[in-house]
């Protein structure tokens, strides 16, 4: 029988009823042959009631050591939770081991609160598998080359989840979720969003990037470039489920060539609202602009998402992009302070008020005029396009906040996720 990562996310594990039922399944998994290794987030809430009382503690300037001691603080939910899941598993008669991250280990670099994950020792953990026992793994955290306890940031229990699949080549990894599977886009938006059976990695990858909450990116970039099959579905399906059933039910992440994919132009629908524009008016139109403007702010660690430079008039251009809202005032003030003095050019305008709703799908590197059928649709709506974004498997459009949904129903309608 296979090797199996189970990873249950914070709903799942939020009650003494709900880690029974987790327990419940896993040893099913395990009854039916299969070396399970089961990575639990903590208890629902628990990481944001421990950060609250850091916060409540905090002193006036973080320092590197307030996030070291961050980390030794957050990293005690998933803790809990893996021990409380080994003690159930017992209590269904199976033997049980849990291990905190530095345990394993599983070593990062030494980027606390977002460690990224360097290697993994799976000796211990293979022992106790080759022994009959099933073994929990913390996610979410690891150890640094200096011992000290790192977290890999939000979502980071599905990329430990991943990381550990692939360290120990599993058949699959099991993500269960409190929703059943990748949809064509939100049903809370769209009520006839159909659930996909199945997705590419490529494509999931983007969809994450885009504003999809179902996966953590960096997660589906491990399982990327690692090739582990990545299952999602719901832990909220009776635990007696048939184990046929259930290791066929929700939205297995795959490759390409799979002969089994879905054959769909696009995908899925995604949209995300956490958008800002930023233009710099007047900008002299000579080489080195785009560098000195976003140069400066790539250098304060500030994301830029979507770019656009206007056609020159009279020397000057204005020049255009897109950031995470939450980095909108950051950017805004340095490009005050620092470039617009530099370049010369006339003002720094903004719009808080924007959203990306964009069109994902493999099938559109072999299908012409889709980007034109989106735009058709849209304009159909009379919702105004702002800019515009392409690559070979996605077109985005950034548009006023008030349309998005009205734009992700009309598409949806029209057929562009199927």
């Amino acid at each position: 029988m296979a090797l199996i990562v189970h990873k249950y996310g914070g709903t799942s594990m939020g009650s003494p009823e709900r880690i029974r039922n987790v327990a419940k399944r896993v040893a099913k998994w395990a009854r039916a042959g299969h070396q399970m290794v089961v990575v639990p987030s903590a208890m629902s809430g628990e990481t944001n009631r421990l950060l609250g009382l850091a916060k409540e503690l905090a002193p006036e300037r973080a320092m590197q050591s307030y996030h070291r001691e961050l980390d030794m603080l957050a990293a005690t939910g998933e803790q809990a939770s893996s021990a409380l899941l080994a003690i159930a598993l017992q209590s269904e008669g199976m033997e049980a081991v849990s291990y905190a991250g530095w345990q394993v280990p599983i070593r990062t670099d030494s980027s606390y609160t977002k460690a990224r994950i360097e290697s993994i020792d799976d000796q211990r953990v293979r022992a106790d598998l080759n022994a009959g026992k099933v073994v929990i793994v913390t996610g979410f955290q690891g150890i640094d080359g200096e011992g000290n306890i790192t977290t890999l940031g939000r979502g980071g229990s599905d990329t430990s989840a991943v990381a550990v699949a692939a360290a120990m080549k599993a058949a699959e990894c099991l993500i269960y979720t409190d929703v059943d599977g990748v949809y064509t886009t939100d049903p809370r938006v769209v009520p006839e969003a159909r659930r996909l059976h199945t997705v590419s990695f490529e494509e999931m990858l983007e969809m994450a990037s885009l504003g999809s909450k179902v996966l953590q990116i960096r997660s589906v970039e491990f399982a990327g470039k690692y090739k582990v099959p990545m299952r999602v579905l719901s832990s909220f399906t009776p635990w007696d489920i048939d184990i046929n059933e259930e290791a066929k039910s929700g939205t297995l992440i795959t490759f390409e060539e799979d002969e089994k994919m879905e054959q769909a132009v696009v995908s899925g629908i995604a949209f995300n609202r956490d958008e800002a524009k930023i233009s710099v008016l007047g900008v002299p139109d000579k080489p080195g602009i785009a560098y000195q403007i976003l140069g400066a702010v790539a250098e304060a660690n500030i994301e830029v998402d979507v770019i656009i430079q206007n056609v020159s008039k009279d020397g000057k251009t204005d020049f255009s992009f897109t950031v995470n809202r939450n980095d909108y005032a950051r950017t805004v003030e340095l490009l005050n302070e620092k470039v617009l003095p530099e370049l010369g050019a006339q003002e720094v305008a903004g719009d808080t008020k924007i959203c990306k709703v964009s069109i994902v799908g493999i099938g559109m590197r072999s299908h012409v005029g889709v980007a034109s059928k989106m735009f058709r649709t849209l304009s159909e709506e009379g919702i105004n396009i702002q800019m515009i974004s392409t690559s070979e498997i996605k077109t985005s459009v950034v548009i006023d906040e008030k349309y998005m949904e009205l734009a992700v129903r009309s598409l949806h309608k029209a057929g562009l996720e199927t």
